[in-house]
């Protein structure tokens, strides 16, 4: 009996959409990620004046990871955007969430370290949706992404 009430929480669980994102709540929990990234469009315009220990995450979704013009990445993120690795909503999430968890599961490497130490516990979702409001790439993104707003890198 407890299995098959189990089982059916679990279906219904499936079959529940996820939780929107939010741009305007991801706004906000960026404040938390300026400390070493900015949002700087290529015009110079700055969306959000931050740090430059981390790459400009203008345009981020969409992108190679490992790809923003001058800015030296890890030997962990260089192998990633070699393994293919475009950013996607779902996927920015994921490394945010925990970096050098992410980049071993996608590479297959334990021994690659990046340079993010900072690990997200909650409103990834938000963030990634602000994100991906200054991404102009993002529209080209999968249709998991379809329900979040254009990110960025």
């Amino acid at each position: 009996m407890k299995t098959a009430i189990l089982a059916t929480l679990a279906v219904a669980a499936l079959a529940m959409p996820a939780a929107a994102q939010d741009a305007a709540k991801g706004e906000n929990e960026f404040k938390k990620c300026k400390a070493c990234h900015m949002i700087q469009s290529p015009d110079g315009t700055d969306v959000v004046k931050g740090g430059k220990t981390g790459p400009n995450l203008y345009g981020i979704v969409g992108r190679k990871a490992g790809t923003q013009e001058g800015f030296k990445y890890s030997d962990a993120l260089m192998k990633l955007g070699e393994a293919g690795e475009v950013w996607t909503t779902e996927d920015l999430a994921g490394y945010i969430t925990d970096p050098n968890k992410f980049v071993e599961e996608k590479v297959g490497d334990k021994s690659l370290k990046t340079k993010m130490t900072f690990k997200m516990a909650k409103n990834q979702a938000d963030v990634v949706a602000f994100l991906a409001q200054h991404s102009p790439e993002a529209g080209a993104a999968p249709a998991a992404d379809a329900a979040a707003a254009p990110a960025a890198n």
